[in-house]
């Protein structure tokens, strides 16, 4: 059998080694696209802050761990994909010889925003490991930052900018940061918190151009506003790298359509990570969820199916926990509620904590904590399992501190 594995970050590698684990006489070859090793761009902001090197970033730090396993690694882009005949096309050129499965896992990518003056030097994304060599060298101590986008990687790239000493404003369209995990409450409280850091944080504003002054730049704001910056960081958002799938016949909405085994469209081709649009849990409908975790658990479930164990997958639960300058923060679930369903909420604003737990009848079904790192387990335990409370239900709305009696109460027994 011959499996090829188009995208080389975490939902290709261990959907290369589970492949391995389970087909020790299968061909495994591993395609990416980038100069490096296969790494994580979650660890891209710890090379900004220098608590690890480049080489810290990669997904097997043992030498020649691929080689042991008998994976090929290739690197090139695939440039078209022609299910009908399992052809692809490498740089240019034809890989043969073909495939027999193939999984895309070529993830997402960086949405530039359209405003004026983003092509100018000095305003990078902070995507890849090249990025974070040309952000090294910009964010010195004392250099005036400005940060479009407060959003969950945003706000992962913000903590790393603040530890280099810099001069941080960060800017935000959405009305609070992190609008798509946290509702008003928790986003608010996290902006609070920044600014007390020392960080300047405009919300409901957007950059409407940005030009060149002096030898730096001066980003010009929707309020108004003009911020000097010697350095731009570009955090709007991400879309799935679905462009070379162009007149493959394979069907794609936001990412690419998979069913309940990961497979697309076309027969022996699947995706995972956040390239693929799989069913949310929550839900039940077809969602990106451009997160690890839901990368991981993709990739394991799509090698089964490869390998011809047919198991059905039962849904991504959307998750985030971060951590923004020392103050963790979790969302779990369906965080803005359900129509006709009840929240409970806890909020001690002088303290920076919060809890907010939303119910549909007696089920819990989305939660948002703030400054709380206890129990966050047993949320999740609570959310995925559908456990009905009962009278633990009104318990929680009374005080929804008591999660952990709650789990136990109904999810271990």
């Amino acid at each position: 059998m011959k499996h090829v594995i188009v995208g080389a970050g975490p939902a290709g590698v261990i959907a290369a080694e589970t492949l391995r684990g389970l087909d020790a006489d299968a061909e495994i070859t591993l395609i990416g696209d980038e100069p490096e090793p296969p790494y994580s761009r979650m660890a891209i902001p710890y090379v900004l802050t220098g608590k690890i090197d480049e080489p810290g970033t990669y997904l097997r730090k043992e030498e020649g761990h691929f080689e042991r396993l008998g994976i090929e690694i290739i690197q090139g882009r695939v440039e078209k994909l022609q299910p009908g005949s399992n052809e692809l096309t490498v740089g240019g050129k034809a890989f043969q010889p073909g495939y027999d499965r193939l999984l895309i896992a070529t993830g997402s990518r960086p949405v530039k925003p359209p405003i004026p003056g983003l092509d100018l030097a000095g305003i990078h994304h902070c995507w890849t490991l090249e990025d974070s060599r040309r952000i090294v060298e910009l964010a010195t101590a004392g250099t005036k930052v400005v940060l479009l986008g407060a959003g969950f990687i945003g706000c992962i790239i913000l903590e790393a900018l603040v530890e280099r000493g810099v001069e941080l404003t960060v800017v935000e369209m959405g009305d609070r940061m992190v609008p798509r995990m946290m509702n008003q409450v928790a986003g608010n409280m996290i902006r609070r918190w920044c600014e007390n850091k020392g960080v300047t944080v405009h919300t409901g504003t957007r950059a409407d151009g940005v030009e060149k002054a002096g030898d730096g730049l001066k980003v010009l704001l929707s309020d108004g506003q003009a911020v000097d910056a010697g350095l731009v960081v570009v955090a709007t958002g991400v879309a799935p790298n679905i462009e070379f799938l162009e007149g493959s016949g394979i069907e794609t909405e936001t990412g690419v359509l998979v069913n309940e085994r990961l497979e697309t469209s076309a027969a022996g081709v699947y995706a995972a990570g956040g390239v693929a649009e799989g069913f949310d849990f929550s839900t039940g409908a077809r969602a990106v969820q451009a997160i690890q975790p839901t990368a991981a658990d993709h990739a394991r479930m799509a090698a089964l199916n490869m390998a011809g164990a047919d198991t059905p997958f039962p849904g991504s639960l959307g998750m985030n926990v971060l951590d923004t300058l020392g103050l963790v923060s979790t969302s779990f679930g369906l965080w803005d509620g359900v129509g006709g369903g009840e929240r409970a909420e806890r909020a001690d604003e002088e303290n920076f904590r919060y809890v907010s737990l939303e119910f549909d009848e007696d089920q819990l079904v989305g939660t948002i904590t703030v400054g709380r790192t206890e129990h966050v387990g047993a949320l999740r335990g609570l959310i995925q399992t559908g456990a009905r409370l009962g009278s633990w239900k009104q318990r929680l709305m009374e005080d929804p501190n008591r999660i952990m009696e709650a789990y136990v109460a109904t999810v271990q027994t």
